[in-house]
C-alpha cells in the first residue's frame, strides 16, 4: 500500500517538479506575428493542410501531429467526451513519439484551508491531479488514450478537505458533510476512437474502465471558467460527480458543430477505498446533446438515470438533469476570459418505482479572467437545494430541505517559470448564505471560508492555437 501511495504522489506531482527537454512546452515559432488586417490566412492554411492530407496518408507520416475529423481542434477536448469552446486555452507539455502525439496535463495546489464556524476546520494539504494523453491516426480515424491520477488520498486524506455546506460520499460508513471527498487514485483510464464516415458525419466510441459517462457538463477541474479555483462546487453531486465512474461505454454521432451521445455506465459512487477499482454492472444510462456553434461557445443538455448511486441508500435510484453554457474568448497572446452557467438537478426514486423526493435544483455561475501571463481573477456564485440528511443535520432539521448558496472570489499571481511549468500564489475567499433555521448549526447566516495556496501547472501550449488566427491572434 505504501508503494502505491508513493507511486500516486510521484505520478501526480512529479510533472511539476521535473520534465525532460522533450517534455518542454512547445513555443511559437520565432517571428510569428498576427496577420495584417484583411489578410485571409485561414483559407491558405486550411487549403495547405487539406492538400497535404490528400497527398500523404497520416498513418505513413511519423512525427506529424494527428488530425481530428472535420478539423475539430485539440482545444475542444474537455473531460470524458464533453466539448469545450474551441477558443479555450490549453495548458500542457507536448511532444511527438513516432506516430503518437503525447500531452501531459495537471495541477497541484498546496493550500492552507480555513473554514469558519462550529462546522468548519483548518487544514494544510494538497489538491492535485495529473493526466497523460496519447493520440494517433488509426484506420482513417483518431485514437485517444487517456490516463489520469490523483494523490489526494494521501495528500488530503480519506476525509478530504474542509468546505462548508459541501456534501457527498462517505467516511467510515457515515455521510461526509462540510468537506469535499478526495478523488480516487485512478481518475481515468480510457480509450476514445472517432472517425468520419462521410464528409459531414462522424462516429465515436468511448470505452473506459475508469472514466466519465456522457451526462452533465465538463467536469469542474477541466472547465476554463474554474481553471484557477482549487475547490469543488457545492453542486458537484448535482452536476459532474460522475467524472470518476468505474465502467463506461459511450457511442455517439457528430458533425463539426453538433454531437449526440448515448451512454451506459455504472452509476454507483466510488467507495471509501480510494486505491481500488469499484466495478459494478453497467446498469445506468443517459444521453447528451452538445452544440458548438462558434469557436467561443459550447452548449450541452443531458439526462441520466443512475442505479444505486449512494452507498447509504442502496434501495434508491436517481434521475439527473443537466445543462451548461460555456463561453471563452482569448485576450491577446496570453489572456483569456472564460465563463460558465451550469444547471443540475437530482430526483430520488425507489427501486420499486415510487418517488422518494422532489427535484433538487442547482445553478452555478463562474468566471475566470486571465488578464495576462501573470495575473488572474476568478469567481463563482452557486445556488443548490439540499436536504437536512445531505447536510447531516440533527432532528427535526434532518427531514427538511434548504436553499443554500455561496459567493467566492479569488486571485492568482504567477511569479516563476521553469521548463514549461508555472508557479503561482493565490487566495480564495467565500461567503456562504444559509437560511435562518441553520444559524445555530453554523454559528452565522453567512459563515466564511478562506484559502491561500501555491499552485504549479504546465504553461500555455501555444502550438494548440497557432493554426487558427481567430482564436489565438487577436487584432489590435
Amino acid at each position: 500500500m505504501l508503494k502505491i501511495k508513493r507511486t500516486a504522489l510521484a505520478v501526480t506531482l512529479g510533472i511539476s517538479l521535473y520534465t525532460s527537454p522533450v517534455l518542454s512546452q512547445v513555443e511559437p515559432h520565432a517571428g510569428h506575428h498576427p496577420p495584417p488586417p484583411g489578410a485571409d490566412t485561414t483559407r491558405a492554411r486550411v487549403d495547405s493542410t487539406s492538400a497535404m492530407a490528400d497527398s500523404m496518408s497520416m498513418d505513413s507520416m511519423p512525427g506529424m501531429m494527428p488530425e481530428r475529423p472535420f478539423g475539430i481542434p485539440m482545444t475542444r477536448m474537455g473531460s470524458g467526451t464533453a466539448w469545450l469552446p474551441d477558443a479555450s486555452a490549453m495548458r500542457a507539455w507536448h511532444f511527438m513519439a513516432g506516430r503518437w502525439m503525447l500531452m501531459v496535463h495537471g495541477d497541484a495546489f498546496l493550500q492552507y484551508d480555513h473554514q469558519g464556524g462550529p462546522r468548519g476546520e483548518d487544514q494544510v494539504g494538497s489538491i492535485n491531479w495529473g493526466m497523460v494523453m496519447a493520440m494517433r491516426q488509426v484506420s482513417g480515424g483518431t485514437l485517444h488514450l487517456h490516463g489520469m491520477a490523483s494523490a489526494e488520498p494521501l495528500t488530503i486524506g480519506a476525509r478530504g478537505y474542509p468546505l462548508l455546506l459541501q456534501s457527498g460520499e462517505t467516511y467510515k460508513g457515515e455521510p461526509l458533510h462540510d468537506r469535499q471527498h478526495p478523488h480516487d487514485l485512478f481518475m481515468e483510464l480510457s480509450a476514445l476512437y472517432e472517425r468520419a464516415i462521410s464528409t459531414r458525419v462522424g462516429v465515436l466510441v468511448y470505452v473506459a474502465p475508469v472514466g466519465e459517462p456522457a451526462i452533465g457538463p465538463v467536469a469542474y477541474m477541466h472547465r476554463p471558467s474554474a481553471l484557477n479555483d482549487p475547490f469543488a462546487p457545492l453542486a458537484h453531486h448535482w452536476t459532474d460527480a460522475t467524472h470518476i465512474t468505474y465502467g463506461v461505454l459511450t457511442a455517439g454521432v457528430f458533425t463539426k458543430h453538433v454531437k449526440l451521445e448515448g451512454t451506459l455506465f455504472n452509476g454507483r459512487e466510488p467507495d471509501e477505498d480510494r486505491y481500488d477499482f469499484d466495478f459494478h454492472p453497467l446498469d445506468s444510462y443517459g444521453a447528451r446533446l452538445s452544440v458548438n456553434p462558434t469557436p467561443h461557445w459550447a452548449l450541452s443538455a443531458s439526462y441520466g438515470y443512475l442505479k444505486e448511486p449512494e452507498a447509504l441508500h442502496p434501495d434508491e435510484n436517481q434521475h439527473r438533469l443537466g445543462a451548461s453554457i460555456l463561453h471563452t474568448v482569448r485576450l491577446g497572446r496570453q489572456g483569456e476570459w472564460a465563463s460558465a452557467l451550469v444547471y443540475g438537478a437530482n430526483r430520488h426514486v425507489a427501486q420499486t418505482g415510487g418517488v422518494t423526493g422532489t427535484w433538487e435544483h442547482s445553478v452555478i455561475a463562474e468566471s475566470n479572467l486571465q488578464l495576462d501571463e501573470t495575473n488572474s481573477v476568478f469567481g463563482r456564485m452557486e445556488y443548490v437545494r439540499k436536504s437536512g440528511e445531505e447536510l447531516s443535520l440533527p432532528d427535526p432539521l434532518r427531514t427538511e430541505e434548504f436553499d443554500i448558496g455561496t459567493l467566492s472570489l479569488g486571485y492568482v499571481r504567477e511569479f516563476a517559470r521553469y521548463r514549461g511549468a508555472t508557479l503561482g500564489i493565490g487566495a480564495r475567499g467565500a461567503i456562504n448564505l444559509i437560511p435562518k433555521s441553520l444559524d445555530d448549526v453554523y454559528g452565522s447566516r453567512t459563515p466564511v471560508g478562506l484559502a491561500i495556496f501555491l499552485r504549479v501547472r504546465p504553461g500555455l501550449l501555444e502550438a494548440a492555437h497557432t493554426m487558427d488566427p481567430e482564436m489565438h491572434h487577436e487584432r489590435h
